[in-house]
């Protein structure tokens, strides 16, 4: 598959496994406020090896009262810039529950003009589910 011409927008563990060596995978878990659970932390314990943290939380509009609100262009840049992600990147985000926060930072990546960028279906637990590798190293800077 070339992937700069034919990008899926959603993808399976199967294909990423076959292509992670040619994506940027993103970690976009998040949970509610009320459930107790530490994304960053469980990111930081157990990821998709190659995995950067896409925090929801952070990557949003902090002068808005309501939460989850998109950011400035040039906020997103800047985050975008800190995770090592450039325009030409192809991205494959997933999430911790399987189907729940990753679509979000999908629909983000599209809006700020990011045209190569995948769901993974099934998320983490479709990953594991797969034999998909694990990695539980401390994370680098740049995750």
């Amino acid at each position: 598959m070339d992937l700069d011409f034919d990008f899926p927008s959603v993808v399976d563990a199967a294909w990423l496994q076959t292509n992670l060596s040619k994506v940027k995978v993103l970690d976009a878990s998040w949970h509610m406020p009320a459930s107790g659970r530490d994304a960053k932390a469980e990111f930081q314990a157990c990821r998709i090896p190659g995995a950067r943290f896409f925090d929801l939380d952070a990557v949003a509009d902090t002068s808005s009262e309501l939460p989850h609100m998109l950011p400035s262009a040039a906020a997103f840049a800047a985050a975008a810039q800190a995770l090592g992600v450039s325009p030409q990147d192809a991205l494959v985000a997933y999430d911790s529950h399987g189907l729940f926060s990753a679509p979000r930072a999908w629909w983000m990546w599209k809006v700020f003009g990011h045209g190569r960028v995948a769901v993974l279906d099934g998320g983490l637990p479709a990953w594991r589910a797969a034999g998909g590798a694990l990695d539980a190293s401390p994370a680098s800077r740049e995750q």
